[in-house]
């Protein structure tokens, strides 16, 4: 990253958000972003997953929130919401430091600040990725996904009451990734981030 570009971060205490549903390739695309523009980035999911280890869970296992043991940590954190309100709290203390980029399902709402961006993809585009991924069918990527996402929303809905996927509100860019490639989504980001987030007084 160019050192006007870093001066220009470090004034602003950018804050970055990245949300969209699982098969939209916001963690990888979270995770490039970050280095290209030298923003430290944190991801919920990555927590979540950290303190699922902490209670006995194995997380090793690519695709572990569709799995059958992400999909019982779910459970878990349906019953008991300190999983979740410890990480948004972490999470909301990395923002007020400024120049991150967070890939959460829940920042868009809870932080005032920041640029929000919000991937949208189709259900079914989003079960080829996630088939492709974990090399599993493309149906039983459609059940576990519409599983995994009904007890997500149901989570947040009601510690929060935001409905994941259908509010958009929040969001400073909506983008289509159906028929573009993670390469072509991230060509677009960059041209968004530079010419909007590094021009605007205050993110």
């Amino acid at each position: 990253m160019a050192k006007n570009t870093e001066r220009r971060f470090a004034e602003q205490k950018v804050v970055i958000c990245i949300c969209g549903m699982a098969g939209t390739g916001k963690s990888t695309l979270s995770k490039k972003l970050s280095e290209k523009y030298g923003l430290k980035c944190y991801s919920g999911g990555d927590a979540l997953k950290a303190l699922a280890a902490a209670e006995g869970y194995n997380v090793s296992r690519e695709g572990w929130w569709e799995s059958p043991e992400g999909l019982h940590f779910l459970k878990e954190r349906s019953n008991d919401p300190k999983f979740d309100k410890a990480v948004d709290a972490k999470l909301l203390e990395y923002a007020r430091e400024g120049n991150v980029l967070l890939d959460s399902w829940t920042m868009p709402w809870l932080l005032k600040d920041g640029f929000k961006i919000w991937l949208m993809a189709s259900l079914e585009r989003r079960a080829v990725r996630v088939s492709e991924r974990d090399k599993i069918t493309v149906e039983e990527a459609f059940k576990v996904l519409e599983e995994k996402e009904a007890r997500t929303k149901a989570i947040y809905e009601k510690l929060y009451g935001f409905v994941l996927g259908e509010d958009f509100t929040p969001f400073d860019l909506v983008l289509d990734t159906d028929n573009l490639n993670a390469q072509e989504v991230f060509e677009v980001l960059c041209k968004v981030i530079s010419s909007v987030v590094l021009s605007a007084p205050n993110i």
